[in-house]
């Protein structure tokens, strides 16, 4: 079991790189990679687009949304203002989209973000990891269905695979089920209160009471309850 401050994303003793961009730990990377190469052999061309994210990187998204320099939207991809926006609609406009840092499944080394690079080039596509590119007929589409159809296999599978009032649809998020359902059993919401209240994050006095029900929405993807 990998220590809290891993789990946070404080530290990142617990992952080993899969190429010179991304890191997962190695029991992850070695499942991603069977299923890669599996992938290849349909002609499918599996990468990763976003994998381990440290808390500080978390930590600055979190503050530039919260200060409008990054964009909020809502569920229906509409824009919002952040100054127009109470802290609390702040908060959960932020985590629609974006994890709280600390509580952040990227922080765990078993979830990734995944495309088919190869589409994406041949198609001189703009990429914007939306859920219109892996649906119906686009450039991730074949992709998709075959990670959706086959995951399981190698032991992963999608959280963010419905909408249910906490995180918005990820198609293109898997999470290596074994290690990242021991983490939720072991995640320690006392420790994360503390690593927020040391932390200049921005919002601070309204997430800190809210804390465990964030948590339990949107990194377990339990929506409202």
């Amino acid at each position: 079991m990998i220590s809290q401050t891993a789990i946070m994303g404080v530290s990142d003793a617990h992952i080993c790189a899969v190429d010179e961009r991304h890191f997962l730990q190695a029991e992850v990377r070695d499942a991603f990679s069977q299923m890669q190469n599996d992938a290849r052999e349909q002609g499918l061309d599996l990468k990763i687009c976003s994998s381990f994210r440290s808390f500080d990187k978390q930590l600055s998204i979190w503050n530039r949304k919260w200060l409008g320099e990054l964009p909020l939207y809502t569920l229906s991809g509409d824009s919002l203002t952040a100054e127009q926006l109470s802290p609390e609609e702040k908060i959960h406009a932020i985590m629609l989209w974006s994890a709280l840092p600390g509580a952040s499944r990227h922080h765990w080394g078993t979830d990734f973000d995944f495309f088919d690079k190869r589409s994406i080039d041949e198609q001189n596509h703009d990429f914007q990891l939306v859920s219109d590119e892996y649906e119906n007929n686009g450039p991730c589409a074949k992709l998709s269905d075959w990670v959706h159809a086959n995951a399981s296999h190698y032991g992963f599978y999608h959280p963010y695979a419905h909408y249910v009032g906490g995180v918005a649809q990820e198609p293109w998020h898997i999470s290596y089920q074994a290690i990242a359902k021991q983490i939720e059993s072991n995640f320690d919401i006392k420790a994360l209160s503390t690593q927020l209240r040391n932390s200049n994050i921005l919002g601070k006095e309204t997430i800190l009471p809210l804390l465990e029900y964030l948590v339990e929405r949107y990194t377990y993807n339990r929506g409202v309850r």
